[in-house]
């Protein structure tokens, strides 16, 4: 199921391989109407990078509901799924293959965070910038520290202004 209304959309799926390359292009179609196409990519691989812990670590099923927000100075992204587990801080060596996914979304978001939701479930969301100014910084490439050497990407924008910065967000990594 698939609504959109002018400031939000929601698309609820079961989080499997083929779905999320689906939920990628409804997600792009929408930042485009919303005349927001600087968020495309870092909303589309975050949201990419959420799908893929669903589908590799929610239990009892992969169902899930992907939220997009928009409000007056940014973009929310959502992932809710059925898993009350809340991630594991894993710190990824250089040569590992997965344990980067939540590290990789503060990286390029203004903020994000983990909402428990009791026995039902967990959300975990980001922040992108979406006035124009934020978005001009947020273009610019900066380089940042990781263990393997330095990573040109987004810009890492320090403490986010919304509901909570990236200091005060609860964060883990899925690995």
């Amino acid at each position: 199921m698939i609504s959109q209304p002018s400031r939000h959309c929601t698309v609820e799926l079961k989080a499997l391989p083929s779905r999320i390359g689906q939920v990628r292009r409804i997600i792009s179609a929408q930042l485009r109407y919303w005349h927001l196409d600087p968020l495309i990519d870092p909303a589309a691989l975050g949201v990419t990078e959420l799908l893929t812990n669903v589908h590799r670590h929610a239990q009892p099923d992969k169902m899930c509901t992907v939220d997009v927000e928009l409000r007056p100075e940014r973009v929310t992204v959502s992932v809710s799924d059925h898993d009350p587990r809340l991630p594991a801080v894993n710190h990824a060596l250089p040569f590992d293959t997965c344990g980067r996914g939540l590290a990789l979304i503060a990286a390029m978001s203004e903020s994000w965070g983990i909402r428990p939701q009791g026995d039902t479930g967990k959300s975990i969301w980001f922040t992108l910038p979406a006035s124009p100014a934020a978005l001009t910084l947020a273009l610019r490439p900066v380089y940042g520290a990781t263990t393997d050497g330095p990573f040109l990407g987004a810009a890492a924008l320090g403490p986010g202004t919304g509901e909570h910065g990236r200091t005060a967000a609860r964060s883990a990594v899925f690995g």
